[in-house]
């Protein structure tokens, strides 16, 4: 969120287990709503497979939230 009051576009990547602690402090630091990409919960133990998975799906939920369409 600091990098993009400096005008730096960010996104979160949150796993579900943590989005209503993130969403809490996304409010406390003054940006109410602020999207995330979410994935699944855990990737603790994950395969190198899931954990691939998990990568490709933050990358999209990532640039529809960095470029919304026209």
């Amino acid at each position: 969120m600091s990098g993009e009051r400096a005008g730096t576009p960010a996104v979160g990547v949150m796993t579900s287990a943590f989005v209503d602690g993130a969403a809490l402090m996304a409010t406390a630091l003054g940006v109410p709503g602020y999207p995330f990409a979410i994935i699944s919960h855990p990737i603790s133990s994950a395969t190198d497979e899931e954990l691939e998975a998990k990568a490709r799906d933050a990358l999209e939920q990532a640039h529809r939230l960095l470029l919304p369409p026209n």
